[in-house]
């Protein structure tokens, strides 16, 4: 299946949704607001974020915005044959920004689409994307050049922990290490293995599944408390990690109901303490 480029604004109503194609969406003009299953991110012009398929994202924009929007189904042309390395770019969810010649591409790319007779070359699309996703991963990846400190990670952790509940952002994460978004991910990446994005998913699912083993809570409770948008964002979540659905980890691991007795028992203090069984 081929590739498509178009243009359109956001609602400035929040939607959300997930698809079976990757994607790659691109500010033009005004601002717009994504968050991809937990981490969330402001898109300024010539700024974007790739979403890769089957993760759930929240979207929105302000008034008179306009954005660039890339469809790629994994098997096309694009993403396909000689230009299959560049599906590494949809590993995770990111957010970027565009140098100038990216964004004088990117005006090229505009007048294509819009002069191009529609349905006139089912490839043309590709054509123009493959440049593009070439292009974009190039960048990226000399993100690899990084410093050689250590990010604190300790620091790093406890912050995600207390704020588990709430949108947190990449931007978040590299204001404590005072670098930018660009070179703290790529840190972050060499050090830990994992995209930023990566690494806050995999606390909020061990700290859900931790809650589901531990306590009575509802899973709707569990899925805000850790920053999933809704219970059912969790157990899809959920279950491509661990291979369960909490429901199913919750009836396997079932949390004791404790009981009081109307007998007490002596501790070794000599205080009475209610028989928990």
């Amino acid at each position: 299946m081929p590739s498509k480029i178009r243009q359109l604004p956001l609602d400035a109503v929040t939607h959300h949704h997930s698809h079976d194609f990757h994607q790659i969406v691109i500010t033009m003009c005004g601002t717009a607001e994504f968050e991809i299953e937990g981490l969330g991110g402001l898109i300024n012009p010539f700024s974007g974020c790739i979403v890769p398929a089957n993760h759930e994202h929240y979207y929105s924009g302000n008034a008179r915005n306009r954005q660039l929007i890339l469809d790629l189904p994994e098997d096309a042309p694009a993403l396909s044959g000689e230009q299959r390395e560049l599906v590494a770019l949809f590993d995770a969810p990111r957010f970027f920004s565009l140098d100038d010649p990216l964004r004088h591409y990117l005006a090229f790319v505009e007048s294509e689409i819009t002069h191009t007779v529609s349905n006139a070359n089912v490839f043309q699309h590709d054509r123009l994307a493959s440049t593009l996703l070439g292009s974009l991963k190039a960048r990226l990846g000399e993100n690899s050049q990084t410093h050689r400190e250590r990010l604190n990670m300790g620091q790093i952790n406890r912050y995600i922990q207390h704020h588990l509940a709430d949108e947190l952002r990449v931007a978040d994460l590299a204001r404590l290490a005072c670098l930018s978004e660009t070179h703290f991910s790529a840190r972050f990446r060499l050090q830990t293995g994992l995209s930023p994005w990566q690494y806050v998913r995999r606390q909020r699912l061990i700290a859900a599944r931790q809650l589901i083993m531990q306590s009575r809570l509802p899973l709707a409770d569990i899925a805000v408390q850790t920053g999933f948008a809704n219970q059912s964002t969790l157990s899809h979540a959920f279950k491509r990690s661990f291979g369960m659905s909490p429901r199913q980890l919750r009836r396997d691991f079932p949390v004791p109901s404790p009981a009081v007795s109307s007998h007490p028992r002596r501790t070794l203090a000599g205080h009475s303490t209610p028989l928990l069984r």
